[in-house]
C-alpha cells in the first residue's frame, strides 16, 4: 500500500522545483497522489478494510488542502501540477 523509496526519490525529482526540493506543494501532492492511488487499488480486493479507508480520506483531505494552498497562492503552478496528475477530470 505504501511506496517505495525509489518510486518516492523518482516522484521527488520529476516535481521538484529546484535542487534539493522535497517540500514544495507540487512534491507533496505528487506523493500523496501517488499513494491514494495505491489504496484505490488495494479496496478493488480489500472492500471491507475500512481501517485503511479512513487513511485514505485523511491522504484526500490533505491533497486538497494542498491544491487550494497552491491554487490560492499561484494559480498557474496549479493548473500545470493538476494537468501533469490527471487529476481534476
Amino acid at each position: 500500500m505504501s511506496i517505495t523509496a525509489e518510486r518516492k526519490t523518482a516522484l521527488i525529482q520529476e516535481y521538484a522545483t529546484k535542487q534539493g526540493d522535497t517540500g514544495s506543494p507540487e512534491v507533496q501532492v505528487a506523493i500523496l497522489t501517488e499513494r491514494i492511488v495505491n489504496l484505490t487499488e488495494h479496496f478493488k480486493t480489500h472492500a471491507k478494510d475500512n481501517h485503511s479507508r479512513r487513511g485514505l480520506l485523511k491522504l484526500v483531505s490533505l491533497r486538497r488542502q494542498l491544491l487550494d494552498y497552491l491554487k490560492k497562492n499561484d494559480e498557474g503552478r496549479y493548473r500545470t501540477l493538476i494537468e501533469r496528475l490527471g487529476i481534476r477530470r
